[in-house]
C-alpha cells in the first residue's frame, strides 16, 4: 500500500495548490465514499497532508537528513522548488 500522498493523488511534488485540488476532486469521483470507503479515506488523508503549502514544507523538512542544519534546509534550492518561491519566502520571513 502506498503512503506517499503525491503518488496517491497522482501528482508531482512541484504541483500548484489548484493541481492538488483538481487531483483530489478527480480521485473522489473515481472512489466515492459510499462505494470505496477505504480508498476514500486514503485519498482524504493524502489531500490533508499536502493541501496546505506550510504542511508541504514540514513534510520536506521531516524527510530531510536529520544531520543537515535547519538553515541549510531553508536555503536549499530543492525546498524552494518543492513548495514554491512565494511560500518559501513567507516561511523564511515569518518562521
Amino acid at each position: 500500500m502506498q503512503n506517499d500522498p503525491f503518488k496517491i493523488l497522482e501528482l508531482r511534488e512541484q504541483c500548484s495548490d489548484e493541481e492538488v485540488r483538481q487531483a483530489y476532486l478527480k480521485k473522489l469521483k473515481q472512489f466515492p465514499p459510499d462505494k470505496e470507503p477505504l480508498e476514500f479515506e486514503r485519498i482524504r488523508d493524502a489531500y490533508e497532508q499536502i493541501k496546505d503549502p506550510r504542511r508541504r514544507i514540514q513534510r520536506t523538512l521531516l524527510a530531510a537528513d536529520p544531520r543537515q542544519p535547519f538553515t541549510q534546509l531553508l536555503d536549499d534550492a530543492i525546498s524552494r522548488k518543492f513548495i514554491g518561491p512565494e511560500v518559501w519566502l513567507e516561511v523564511v520571513r515569518n518562521g
